[in-house]
């Protein structure tokens, strides 16, 4: 049985290769906020709809203070050629194992077969689950991170996170 996170939980650790062979953490991308969305695989219609929608909508979600990462069980090598036909400006990593993808109870497994779940993770600056999308809709999810990302920048959303901290 998976973790359920909710939000307000302390976001779970990860050390992950991207697509050039190098490692992030989560503790990387402490001080600022961070959009982590788990997709399928590399090269499906509906993952390159989601990947090119967080591409276009890259300065508005930089402007907020914010990094994209997607993470899949695909490794570094299909990162790779997927980041680059579709001019990705931010990080894929390989979670070959899927062991990222079971701490966020984002991993679907059938037998020996398993892959991520569309699911994306809005992390605060100080580390914890700030917003958790279940149900991604890929025509206006880039634009519903934008707008979540707002919202959970307002002074008096600052102050409801603190007291569920």
């Amino acid at each position: 049985m998976f973790p359920h996170l909710i939000e307000g939980d302390v976001a779970p650790p990860f050390q992950l290769f991207d697509q050039d062979g190098h490692v992030h953490l989560l503790a990387d991308y402490r001080g600022r906020w961070l959009v982590l969305f788990f997709y399928p695989r590399d090269a499906t219609p509906g993952c390159t709809r989601e990947v090119c929608g967080f591409r276009d909508d890259i300065l508005k979600i930089r402007a907020l203070n914010a990094e994209v990462i997607g993470i899949s069980v695909d490794d570094t090598a299909s990162h790779a050629r997927f980041a680059t036909r579709h001019h990705l400006p931010f990080r894929l990593l390989a979670d070959t194992k899927g062991h990222t993808a079971a701490a966020y109870g984002a991993l679907f497994t059938f037998g020996p077969w398993h892959m991520a779940r569309r699911h994306t993770f809005i992390v605060t600056p100080e580390g914890r689950v700030g917003h958790i999308f279940r149900q991604v809709k890929l025509a206006l999810h880039a634009a519903e991170v934008v707008r979540i990302l707002e919202e959970l920048q307002m002074p008096n959303h600052a102050d409801t996170l603190a007291i569920v901290q």
